[in-house]
């Protein structure tokens, strides 16, 4: 669905990394101290081969789940405890959400991430739907960052039918040298007040026509 009509000044903006700061390095390390394997252990086990299956849809959240607490070869009651703490770990930059909600009636937000199910309903549960005009998540549209296809489906949502329209905000410096590819403006977040300068800066500079 487009949002909008055309030609519309649209802020892309990644999730994992930017509106919520990176939580897994501090689980991981806590979380493989108490299993006895090194982090980077840990971090294989939760994601080592979801791109192109729980990423992408192709296979069920809790299906993954499963393979990875026989990966970790614990039990039913300790791959929840980590679910719940995985879950209870996540912020938001308070800061950010607000320069984002700030942007209504000046531009069309809509967030692109690679993504499980899970995000959507802490999205909702969070007020970071209500603070943007359109979602792309990987797992919803059989797309990941940084394929040109999952960028092209945003333009579209967020109504910019010039790339050169569009800033893609994200903290993976590949993903936004790919959207730079596509004629889009790219940011890479590394601390809040520079991302929201630099969306300012776009804005403005797109409503002066320049």
């Amino acid at each position: 669905m487009v949002i909008g009509g055309p030609d519309r000044t649209a802020i892309l903006l990644d999730v994992g990394g930017v509106l919520s700061p990176d939580h897994l390095p501090a689980a991981a390390a806590d979380w493989g101290g108490r299993l006895g394997i090194p982090q980077h252990a840990f971090l294989a086990a939760l994601f080592a081969g979801n791109d192109d299956r729980v990423l992408i849809g192709r296979t069920g959240q809790e299906a993954w789940w499963r393979l990875v607490r026989r990966r970790l070869g614990i039990d039913h009651g300790l791959m929840a405890e980590i679910r719940r703490d995985l879950a209870a770990r996540q912020r938001w930059d308070a800061d950010l959400l607000a320069g984002v909600r700030a942007l209504r009636g000046r531009a069309r937000t809509v967030l692109v991430s690679n993504a499980w199910p899970e995000l959507r309903p802490a999205l909702a549960a969070a007020g970071v739907l209500d603070a943007v005009d359109g979602t792309v998540l990987s797992c919803e549209v059989g797309l990941a960052k940084p394929d040109p296809r999952i960028y092209a489906l945003a333009l579209r949502r967020a109504g910019a039918a010039d790339p050169a329209r569009a800033l893609f905000v994200d903290d993976t410096a590949g993903h936004v040298g790919a959207a730079r590819a596509l004629g889009m403006a790219g940011h890479l977040h590394t601390d809040t007040g520079g991302t929201l300068a630099r969306i300012g800066d776009f804005v403005r500079r797109a409503g002066c026509g320049g």
